[in-house]
């Protein structure tokens, strides 16, 4: 996982249910975080930036990835958006110009 970018593109993962969408995403990162490689990065575009607040259980396990060095990005655009610009629990805005930067130099798992 260490070249990895993840792309958050959903505040679930799956089509279908919510709730069940919205576990399932909560159960991915709970597992990410105990592995001994981790990702370079999280970027959450789209709904993907509502994991990032506290309306979220995802938030917290963000964090703990956040706090072993792993970068954990907001698309500002979306963040704007959704308007939780000002109640992200973790990580920091940035743009689609880093994301890009992110995807040259890493490989992407995109989480939808």
């Amino acid at each position: 996982m260490k070249n990895k970018v993840i792309l958050v593109s959903s505040n679930q993962l799956g089509k279908g249910d919510q709730l069940l969408g919205e576990s399932i995403l909560e159960t991915f990162f709970t597992i990410l975080k105990q592995k001994e490689e981790l990702p370079a990065a999280v970027f959450c575009m789209n709904s993907g930036v509502l994991t990032m607040t506290e309306d979220s259980l995802v938030s917290v396990h963000l964090k703990e990835l956040e706090a072993k060095g792993v970068d954990i990005l907001a698309c500002k655009t979306c963040a704007d958006h959704y308007e939780v610009s000002d109640k992200l629990e973790v990580g920091k805005i940035s743009g689609m110009g880093d994301f890009i930067d992110l995807a040259a130099k890493y490989e992407v798992l995109t989480i939808s």
